[in-house]
Formats: C-alpha cells, sequence, structure tokens
C-alpha cells in the first residue's frame, strides 16, 4: 500500500489540540491513526519532543525521544523526558510503524506549558492578590480593576495569567480575554475561572493576548463579581462570609519583545491598580440573577487615558493569609462558554395585561388576559413593551445561559426579566394564572435579571455576564411608572463546559429521538463547570449521585475525560475538607452546603454515610478507564479511594454492611436505604477489586475479592428468603434503623418500601448476589413480572405502588435508571427493555417527552397535561440524572460498547441490539472515540435486518449479532475480512478489523 493512504492527525496532549497553559510536568499525548484499507494497525510508536519544531529528528530531539516502543496503544503515553520549564513552547510529533512495518510522521503540533505554580507564587513574578480598598457592602456591587502600561518595544510574544476570587471578564485594550480554541479564536467565557473548593484549590487561566497589544500605551481591565465565592450557594463553605468576602484578582502579564527580553505586569500594591465599585453591576448572585443600571457605566474606562482619579487604590487581598496551604493550578479542561451556534431565538411572544374577567378556572386563579401575540416571522422590528403589561418570550427549548436582548427607550427605564421552565396550567400545583410562566419550584432562587437603561436613540445591547439562567420563558415587564420600552431583539445564549460533542443517535421513531435531544440537553445545561443537579433553583449544586449514574453518558455524548478528571480533583479535595471523618466522599462537591446529606451529618445520630452518592469518587475513575483506556485518575487518587473503602469497613467491620445513605431517591417503588448501601458497598467493592488488579496491587485486589465475597455472604443472610424457589423473597422492605426513612422536609418523596423491588432485582442481577442459577432464573422471572406488571401481577400484589401504573413501566429512582435496562438485555429480555423505553405512560421516560420535556426532568411526574405540576419543593424540569437511559441506547441498541478486559475503545464490543417486534425500524449512532469515529447502525426491511458497522484503524471488534439460532447460516457477510467464531447464546460471533462493514440477517 502507498504511505499516502493511512496517515496520523488528531495530535492531543492532555486531550487537548495545541493546549496553551498546562500545568502537567508529565502531561499525556494522544493520536488517531486513519487508513483506506481495512484492518490497518499501529504496531510501533516513537514521540518526540523538541523547544523547535526543526529539531523533531531522532538525533536532535533535545527534550524526550521516546525511542521505538512495540505497541498499538496511541491514548493517554505519558511524557517521559527532560524536565519541563513552566511558560515554555515545546513541540512534538510522533512517528507510527504500520502493520506493514511502514513509517508514517505525523505533522508536528506544539503545547505550551503553565506556571507550575501550584505550592507557591514563585512563578508570579511577585504578583499579589489584590482587592478594592474600602468597598462597604462585599456581596452586592461588581468590581471593576484597572491600570495602564507603557510597552517600548514591539511584541513577539504575550501570555496574560490571570484568576480571582470571585469570577471576572478581563479585558486587555478593551478586547476581552477568551480561551483559544482550535481555530484560532477566541471563546466567550462564562463566570471563569468557575467554581471550586476556594479553600483548598484555586485554577487560573492562560490566555494569548499578543495581538492585543502595542507598543505604547495600554490597558489592563477587569471586572469582577461575585459566582460561586460570595453568593448564597456558598453557604456551609469554609470561606463563607455571611455578609461578603472582598473579591480578588491575580494578575500575571508575561510580554516577550521581539528582541527576545522579557517583561512581567503584575497584580500589585504600587498604586498603578485602581478600584471601584460604583459600575453597572449593581447586584449580582448565581440564584438570583444581575441588576445592572447602564447609567453607571463609565464610558471609555476600557481605553487608555481614562481619568479614574476618584477611583480607590486596591490593598493586598487576605486570602494567602487565611488559606495559606491553597493550591494555584492551571484549569486543565476548556472553560464554561458561550456556543454560538446553539443560540435560542423566541418561537413567540404573548403581550398580557391582568386575566380575563369571566375565567376564574378551577382553581381560582384566572387566566391571562392576552393584548397581543407574535410569531418569529412578525418581529422584524421588535415589540413594544409599556408599564402594566407583561411579555412573555418562549424560546422553545429548556436551556441554560444568559439573555442578550437589545431595548430602546428613555434613559431610567427599568425592565425585569424572570425566567422559567414552564407556563402555568389550571391545576392546583400552578402559582399563577393559566399562560403565565410558572416560578414556584424555584423556591427562594429570584433568577431574575434587571436593567435599567441609559436612554441610546439607537438602541442598546445588554448581556448578564455574573450570573447564568436556567430557563425556556422570560417575563419581561417595564418597572417604571408611565414608560415604555422597545425590545428590539431577545436571544438565548446557551453556555455549557460540555462543548465538543462525541456522540450522535437516531432512529426511526420521533419520541426516541425527542428524548435524545433531551438527554443532550439536560447534560449540556447542567455541565457548567461542576455537573450540577439543575440549573435553576436555589441549588445547582454538584450532587455526586447524579454525576456517577450519567458519567458513561456523558463520555459518550461529549468531550468530557478532563472536565470529569477536574471534578474527581474537587470531589477529593471535598472528601478532605467535608466528608465525615474526612473519609466519605461527600454529597455534593464542592462547598459546603448539604455536602453531607445524611441523618447522622444533620443530627449526630442514625445512619452514618451517603450510599450511591459517595461512590462516584470511586465510579468516575473507574469510568474513565473504560471509556479511554486512561488509568490516571485511579492512579492518582487510589489513596483516598482506598481511604473511603477501609471508612466503610470501619462503620460496621466484620458484619460487612454498608454505610446507611438516602436509597434510590425519588423511586416509585422504595428499598430500604439499608440494602441499597449494603448493595453499593458490593459494588465499591467489585470496583476496587478490578482497579488494583489493573495497577497492580495484587494484594488489595485480592482484599477487594474477599470483601466482596463476604458482602455477598452479608446480603444474602439479611435480604433473601430462600424456602422454594418458587418463593424467593428479596427483603427489600427492611427499614433497620428507626432513621432509614428521613422526617419530612428531607425526604419528601416517601415511596413505600416493597419486597422484591425493581431496584433491588436489577442490583442483585446486576452483582450476583445470589447463591445459584435457580436462584437467578427465579429472580429473572420476578424482574420482568415486576416490570410487565400485568393484571395477574396486580392481582397477586395488592398492596404494591405498582397495582397504580401501566404495564412496562418503571419504578426505580436516581440509582436505579442507569441500570434496568441493561441488566434487561443482559438477561435477554431485550425485548422488555425496548418495552420500557417506548412506554409513554407514567412512569417512564417517554411520559415527559409526551408533555412536553425539551429536557430531562426531575421527576418522572414533574408535570402532566392531566394532573398538573409535580411536588414543588422539589421538581426541577432540567435534571440530568435519568438521562442515563442513552447508555443504553448507545451500547445496546446501536451496541457501540467498550472491551471491559480492554478498556478505552482499542477493542470494541459490538452487541446491536434489534427489535424485533418492528417497533423500532432503525438505528443510526456514531461514536467519535479516543481511537476514531466508531459507525453503528441497522434498519429492518421486512424480515431481514441490514447492519452496517465502521470501526477506526488501529482497532479490532467482536461483532455480536442475536439471531437466535443455532447457526450463523442466516446470516450474510459482504466482507470476506470477518471471521466467525461460532454461536454464543443465540448470538453470531464475528471478529473483525478495522473497515467498514455490511450484514444483513434474517429475523
Amino acid at each position: 500500500m502507498s504511505l499516502q493512504a493511512t496517515a496520523i492527525g488528531n495530535l492531543r496532549v492532555e486531550y487537548r489540540i495545541r493546549p496553551v497553559g498546562i500545568d502537567s510536568e508529565k502531561p499525556r499525548f494522544s493520536w488517531n491513526m486513519s487508513a483506506a484499507e481495512s484492518g490497518q494497525k499501529q504496531t510501533a510508536y516513537q514521540i518526540l519532543v523538541a523547544r523547535n519544531p526543526d529539531s523533531l529528528t531522532p538525533q536532535a530531539a533535545d527534550c524526550w525521544d521516546s525511542g521505538k516502543v512495540p505497541s498499538g496503544i496511541s491514548v493517554a503515553i505519558q511524557y517521559g523526558g527532560n524536565i519541563l520549564l513552566p511558560s515554555s513552547t515545546y513541540y512534538w510529533k510522533v512517528l507510527v510503524w504500520d502493520k506493514e512495518e511502514n513509517l508514517i510522521e505525523s505533522e508536528v503540533s506544539s503545547f505550551e506549558t503553565g506556571l507550575f505554580s501550584e505550592d507557591s507564587l514563585d512563578n508570579w513574578d511577585g504578583a499579589k492578590w489584590i482587592a478594592m480598598e474600602g468597598k462597604k457592602d462585599k456581596k452586592a456591587n461588581a468590581v471593576m480593576f484597572r491600570r495602564e502600561l507603557k510597552l517600548s518595544k514591539k511584541v513577539k510574544n504575550a501570555r496574560l495569567y490571570v484568576t480571582a476570587l470571585g469570577v471576572y471578564t478581563f479585558f486587555v485594550n478593551g478586547n476581552k480575554a477568551g480561551f483559544l480554541q482550535e481555530d484560532g479564536s477566541a471563546a466567550e467565557e462564562l463566570l471563569t475561572p468557575g467554581w471550586m473548593n476556594y479553600d483548598k484549590t484555586l485554577h487560573y487561566f492562560t490566555y494569548d493576548v499578543t495581538k492585543d497589544l502595542a507598543i505604547g500605551e495600554n490597558v489592563l481591565a477587569a471586572q469582577v463579581g461575585n459566582g460561586w465565592f460570595n453568593s448564597r450557594i456558598g453557604e456551609g463553605s469554609n470561606y463563607y462570609n455571611e455578609t461578603g468576602n472582598d473579591l480578588g484578582l491575580l494578575v500575571k502579564l508575561e510580554v516577550t519583545y521581539e528582541d527576545d527580553t522579557r517583561e512581567s505586569i503584575i497584580s500589585d500594591t504600587d498604586g498603578q491598580w485602581k478600584a471601584t465599585d460604583e459600575g453597572p453591576i449593581r447586584e449580582n448572585d448565581i440564584y438570583d440573577g444581575e441588576v445592572y443600571d447602564a447609567t453607571m457605566e463609565p464610558e471609555g474606562w476600557l481605553e487608555k487615558d481614562y481619568d479614574d482619579a476618584a477611583w480607590s487604590t486596591v490593598k493586598e487581598h487576605s486570602y494567602r493569609a487565611s488559606f495559606p496551604d491553597a493550591k494555584l493550578k492551571a484549569y486543565p479542561a476548556k472553560p464554561a462558554q458561550i456556543l454560538k451556534e446553539l443560540e435560542q431565538h423566541p418561537e413567540s411572544i404573548t403581550i398580557y395585561q391582568g386575566v380575563l374577567p369571566e375565567f376564574e378556572g378551577k382553581n381560582g386563579r384566572g387566566k391571562i388576559k392576552v393584548v397581543r401575540e407574535y410569531r418569529p416571522s412578525d418581529l422584524s422590528g421588535g415589540f413594544t413593551l409599556k408599564n402594566g403589561e407583561t411579555a412573555i418570550i418562549d424560546l422553545g427549548q429548556n436551556m441554560v445561559g444568559v439573555p442578550n436582548y437589545t431595548v430602546k427607550g428613555e434613559a431610567g427605564a427599568q425592565i425585569q426579566i424572570r425566567f422559567g421552565e414552564i407556563t402555568n396550567d389550571d391545576s392546583e400545583g400552578a402559582d399563577g394564572p393559566e399562560g403565565s410562566v410558572y416560578f414556584e419550584n424555584l423556591r427562594t432562587a429570584e433568577q431574575t435579571s434587571l436593567y435599567t437603561l441609559k436612554g441610546d436613540e439607537n438602541g442598546e445591547t445588554h448581556q448578564d455576564s455574573m450570573t447564568f439562567y436556567g430557563f425556556r420563558f422570560a417575563e419581561i415587564k417595564v418597572l417604571t411608572d408611565d414608560a415604555s420600552v422597545q425590545v428590539i431583539q431577545f436571544t438565548g445564549k446557551v453556555a455549557s463546559s460540555s462543548i465538543d460533542e462525541t456522540g450522535k443517535f437516531l432512529t426511526s421513531s420521533d419520541a426516541v429521538n425527542q428524548l435524545y435531544r433531551n438527554v443532550i440537553w439536560g447534560h449540556r445545561g447542567n455541565y457548567f463547570w461542576v455537573p450540577t443537579d439543575c440549573p435553576q433553583r436555589d441549588e445547582r449544586l454538584g450532587w455526586t449521585g447524579d454525576t456517577q449514574v450519567f458519567a458513561n453518558t456523558a463520555l459518550y455524548n461529549a468531550e468530557s475525560v478532563l472536565f470529569l478528571e477536574t471534578y474527581m480533583d474537587t470531589l477529593v479535595d471535598s472528601q478532605e475538607l467535608y466528608g465525615i471523618d474526612q473519609a466519605s466522599f461527600t454529597s455534593v462537591a464542592p462547598g459546603g452546603k448539604w455536602a453531607n446529606l445524611n441523618s447522622f451529618a444533620r443530627t449526630g445520630k442514625g445512619p452514618k454515610g451517603q450510599a450511591g452518592w459517595a461512590e462516584a469518587g470511586l465510579i468516575i475513575p473507574w469510568t474513565l478507564w473504560q471509556m479511554t483506556g486512561d488509568d490516571s485518575s485511579i492512579r492518582k487518587h487510589y489513596a483516598s479511594m482506598v481511604k473511603y473503602m477501609d471508612w466503610l469497613y470501619i462503620q460496621s467491620g466484620d458484619g460487612h454492611r454498608g454505610a446507611a445513605g438516602i436509597g434510590d431517591w425519588l423511586a416509585f417503588q422504595g428499598s430500604g436505604n439499608q440494602l441499597v448501601s449494603d448493595i453499593y458497598y458490593a459494588y465499591a467493592a467489585e470496583l476496587m477489586g478490578s482497579m488494583a488488579k489493573h495497577i497492580g496491587k495484587t494484594e488489595d485486589a485480592k482484599k477487594y475479592k474477599e470483601l466482596f465475597h463476604n458482602i455477598k455472604t452479608s446480603f444474602i443472610k439479611h435480604y433473601i428468603t430462600t424456602g422454594d424457589q418458587d418463593n424467593l423473597v428479596i427483603k427489600s422492605s427492611l427499614t433497620e434503623n428507626p432513621e432509614d426513612i428521613f422526617e419530612e422536609g428531607i425526604d419528601v418523596y416517601k415511596a413505600t418500601k416493597e419486597d422484591n423491588s425493581q431496584f433491588a432485582l436489577l442490583w442483585v442481577l446486576k452483582l450476583g448476589l445470589y447463591e445459584n442459577e435457580e436462584q437467578k432464573a427465579k429472580l429473572i422471572e420476578l424482574l420482568k413480572n415486576n416490570i410487565k406488571n400485568e393484571t395477574a401481577y396486580k392481582a397477586a400484589h395488592p398492596n404494591s405502588t405498582r397495582v397504580n401504573y401501566a404495564e412496562n413501566t418503571l419504578s426505580v429512582g436516581f440509582l436505579g435508571v442507569h441500570v434496568i435496562a441493561p441488566v434487561l438485555s443482559d438477561i435477554g429480555s431485550s425485548d422488555l427493555a425496548y418495552a420500557l423505553l417506548l412506554q409513554d405512560q407514567m412512569p417512564s421516560w417517554l411520559y415527559s417527552v409526551k408533555n412536553g420535556a425539551t429536557t430531562i426532568w426531575e421527576r418522572w411526574n414533574s408535570y402532566s397535561k392531566e394532573n398538573g405540576f409535580g411536588y414543588v419543593g422539589m421538581n426541577s424540569f432540567n435534571h440530568y440524572a435519568y438521562g442515563a437511559i442513552a447508555e443504553w441506547m448507545y451500547k445496546y441498541m446501536a451496541g457501540i460498547s467498550y472491551d471491559s478486559d480492554t478498556p478505552g475503545f482499542k477493542h470494541i464490543q459490538l452487541q446491536p441490539t434489534f427489535d424485533e417486534q418492528k417497533r423500532i425500524k432503525e438505528v443510526r449512532a456514531e461514536y467519535n472515540s479516543v481511537y476514531g469515529v466508531i459507525k453503528s447502525g441497522w434498519r429492518i426491511n421486512g424480515d431481514s435486518i441490514y447492519y452496517k458497522v465502521t470501526i477506526p484503524a488501529n482497532t479490532t471488534a467482536t461483532l455480536y449479532l442475536p439471531i437466535g439460532k443455532d447457526t450463523g447460516k442466516d446470516i450474510d457477510v459482504k466482507n470476506a475480512e470477518v471471521l466467525h467464531k461460532g454461536m454464543r447464546e443465540g448470538k453470531a460471533v464475528y471478529e473483525i478489523e478495522s473497515g467498514s462493514y455490511e450484514f444483513k440477517v434474517k429475523l
């Protein structure tokens, strides 16, 4: 073959293309192979790293020459060369030998190190944390900082290093600093530097500002708001102060001139930096929103020669003195940013004034009196809103981000914009007249944007920058008496940390396609600096239970490795700061608010643990390893995981019982919290044994294998009533502690605890917590009968909650939702999994779709057209955990799965699962794995199934085609390269190398 047919590309360092400002002293290198020829693979590689691109030869590479390494691995190869210097650019390329020993060279790529300042400010050249002197209200107004500087020579290269206590927007000569994207443009960031445990770790950012500087006078400026550091969300954290903290800024601008001399401009208290809180952002809070007064905009403050004589001096912030051991690290992932291609525009605008006099409604709230309505085609000139009127803008999609709007009116006129996810109906749970925006589920979060116009006759455009909102609907009012405001345009700017999509999924079912879109939008909205539970109410916390059940789905949907690795770092910080006995992983991270949601943490008695949430500290590293083949997170945090496992053992010793938590949250069929905890203890032991074995901890692997066996023995003793197999019972109704069910106000949804609950049956089958195959068969029968929920089952279980619901429905909560469909497929009941997926009666995934959802909801019955709103105290319309069904859609429907024995899609398990009842006739999916794009799709035509698959170069796959027969003769293969390995459990098994393949299967 010709060398041109095979290429090496997608060169990444620390999972990023040409990254700037990385703090890893031993960065990881990755690349992909592409080939025209089937079966092409890498047999060896050689990585070269040098300070100059011309030195990238085996003879001249002055930083690292890995030598020729016989290996097919091309993911997360760790640097092994000379010590990397801070603030330095390095060039690299990789040489690859293919299966015929042909040599292929990659293009040259690069990476740039950060300041390596984790333990000190040594490399910040004397920069100090600065704060405004004399700020009176430390919780309200944003602070504006600025300084002018003179550059005497032409700039060759300039790097800006910056972070804040609070959130910042930074400007260089009026240009907003932003993360450098692959195409060379700057991203529009939102709420940088994000959220972390400020008393333990702070992230800084690096910007290439070379093009923004010029010879002569220049201006550095920043606007710093409260962010998570100073908002109500920080309650319960070590750094939180009810009256507020000083907002802080840390800056280093390193300029390299054309003559290669260098100069550093830093944040300091020498009189050159000035600050004021008399700017336009009068209030800002993560929960409550932003108050912006455009009449207070200091014109020209971003430009040179601005008169800042009235501004205050700056002082040194007390942060370093308060938290001397806090680490300062470069943020390793991409910052949360505005995604322009996803911006949302109005689908409709409704103007109303009061309520209809003739319509009281069954609950006395009435119905809005519509005075004008607009559609997109009517809005070329916008609309005018008068005091006393209310406008409702429907963007058509529940989203997370900020509004961008252009308005025109008199100076001093004020508009109020409140954000909600849904509109009121006439049900009992509504909080206003029918047609108005529903706000009650926000609880105490005001989620409001207040804007005071400056009176620009050409109109004025505003975009909130110091908060974020979760919303589909915007309610706009003019608050100034006798005033009117023209709203020229209104746009929803979508913000997310889930930026680079890696998954695609499409079926012949419109409802399932909408469900998938809802999963993506829920993922997008709740991966915002940290994986939050919801983006709208007074919570928005990094709940670990939600994170662990969705992690696998997230890694299919989008590039999430660095995001989850960073969150794992945060979780370990939280373990040390807020974990029970500094050993248990917390229920939320970062921050102290509700960090330990259990009876012991609140009362000092009762269950001491948070099973299913705390295990995120084990599940995240394990999932990252399985999806990428990269075990870095396991090795980095192994000691913290062992600490947690040792703590779990201490709680019950040789009783081998879990540390009880809050159970299968919001399940419709309850299981005793202790049973849930015991199951998760077993799961934790299983994962730890797997990870310990992989990294060579042989004795630990034996210990955890024995621990799993002991937990299993204890579990069977406590919960399984054997007798004869026909009367097998899992006693999941047991509540073994008087505080096993939380008091009212903590667990407001008290599902009845039942024997043989769906959750218990699923997890017992998943983990093998039974004695023999006869028990397994009975457990499968019990599970299928529970889910099918047919008339005979209901008659035999008259006291079960299942009698209230339709056939083929689920009754699990947060800890069962990601397990139910995979377990059904694994026990040979994919037909039932499809029945669950396609059910639109409650409880089911499509129930929300049928009721108008555009994201995943917190509750199976958050809203319905028949019954109105769910429990208001806990009812988010953007809560991504139940979206974990997409993991089954990728893995089983499309059949794209990793091989646990060879993680990271180096060897791919292809297990497409056809809907033989032909309810779904076509599935098409793609997954851009760490080795390249995998495509898998099938369609049913008559009595035949046509299956197509493409696997990338340098990978292999095992394909399992379900045919339900003892022979593979009913399969036509268009490619001679596949190797038929025989039959296994009704599936024809093939071994295939990289390439594209087609199969025809008889139903």
